[in-house]
């Protein structure tokens, strides 16, 4: 078949294997060409390895860093006349150079969230890599079922305490207005918090240290966006501001836990990029947009691979690493720098549907998007006939 996407409003519901595997291949080319990471991990657990962030956190470590890694994601597979889900193509190209790199590398395709899971991950590690000396937390869900409770819990993207009215973009027709968004009720602040949280995170570590599991100076981090005055109402300062929150709290609980095994815990603040969880919330878009266009200006603009190389350089292996007040690692510095955001800000009340392509840097947030699912990836050839189906040892 050949493979074309199929966007339906902020999701793309295919996705292209021969793009999904040039885009992996491309950030590995950009880890190898930093060179080794002095004192890097050498035994990692990525907990959502598939995507975004996650992937380049296991790509930086593997091919950065030479370690073996077990991944876990949660991942469609093709059939005959399907596509599966880019995380599906993405793991299948990351054990595919592995493999070519003598890189030991695991992944466990369900449920992170579960007990099964949790289980079978500490099954894998003791009949393979044994102890980790890294566990990267960087699930993005929109719903988490509770491992004791069985409850279910599902997230939103809310305001909290008054509604909000701010400039929208519509990604599909490319129109301009304001959206309004309802204040969140309690009840689904504690949802929200209660997936996007870090409860979750806690239940990991306390399982791997129950498990032996956890090498002496073992660190585990997770990341988070806060954004700035534009985004804040409806991020930082809204229901997913709240579950963020409550990552701090986790990240202070699990420092206590790995005490014992002279570990570290950490919340990262990464900055903001196009994925498809930022593509479906309001304000997103358009701010995204225009903060592409601003840092590709000033030369600062950055990707995954790009943050996740700082993060491991300037922050979990640097004697050097500043943390912020409330403890936390900082590598959205450039996005935050105030003659940034000045611009941003500036731009903003001007756009308008006519004048989208010349103050934003649409074509280039778009470009992102696709990319996320392999399309419009260079070298790729989109109009050959391709199979859904790829070869993979996962």
């Amino acid at each position: 078949m050949i493979i074309k996407p199929k966007v339906r409003g902020f999701i793309c519901i295919n996705a292209h294997p021969q793009g999904c595997a040039a885009n992996v291949r491309e950030q590995i080319a950009y880890t190898r060409a930093q060179g080794p990471i002095s004192d890097g991990p050498k035994r990692v657990l990525v907990i959502g390895s598939s995507t975004g962030y996650g992937l380049a956190s296991r790509i930086t470590a593997a091919f950065g860093s030479g370690a073996q890694t077990l991944g876990i994601c949660f991942e469609k597979p093709p059939t005959d006349t399907k596509t599966g889900s880019a995380g599906y193509y993405n793991t299948a190209a990351f054990h595919e150079e592995a493999e070519k790199a003598g890189l030991y590398a695991e992944t466990i395709n369900g449920d992170a969230f579960s007990t099964a899971c949790k289980q079978q991950v500490i099954d894998t590690l003791r009949n393979g890599i044994g102890k980790v000396d890294l566990v990267v937390y960087s699930l993005a869900a929109p719903r988490r079922t509770d491992p004791v409770s069985g409850e279910t819990w599902s997230s939103v993207l809310k305001p909290i305490g008054a509604p909000y009215t701010a400039k929208n973009l519509n990604t599909d027709t490319l129109k301009i207005s304001d959206v309004t968004v309802e204040a969140a009720t309690e009840e689904e602040i504690a949802a929200t918090v209660k997936v996007m949280g870090g409860e979750d995170w806690e239940l990991w570590v306390n399982a791997l240290k129950d498990a032996d599991l956890l090498a002496e100076g073992c660190q585990t981090v997770a990341y988070t966006y806060l954004g700035d005055k534009l985004t804040w109402p409806i991020y930082g300062h809204a229901t997913i501001g709240k579950a963020k929150e409550d990552l701090d709290r986790a990240a202070s609980a699990i420092r206590d836990t790995l005490e014992s095994v002279g570990g570290d815990a950490r919340v990262a603040v990464l900055k903001a990029l196009v994925t498809q969880a930022s593509s479906a919330i309001p304000v997103m878009p358009l701010y995204l947009s225009i903060l592409i266009k601003v840092m590709k200006e000033e030369g600062t603009n950055e990707g995954c691979i790009e943050q996740l190389q700082r993060l491991f350089t300037e922050c979990l292996y640097s004697d050097e690493a500043g943390l912020d007040e409330a403890g936390r690692f900082r590598v959205d510095d450039k996005e935050l720098r105030p003659e940034t955001q000045a611009k941003v800000e500036a731009i903003w009340p001007q756009v308008t549907a006519e004048n989208l392509f010349e103050l934003t840097d649409f074509k280039g947030y778009n470009s992102d998007f696709l990319k996320l699912f392999g399309f419009g990836v260079a070298g790729v050839d989109y109009d050959a006939e391709t199979t859904p189906l790829v070869s993979h040892n996962f």
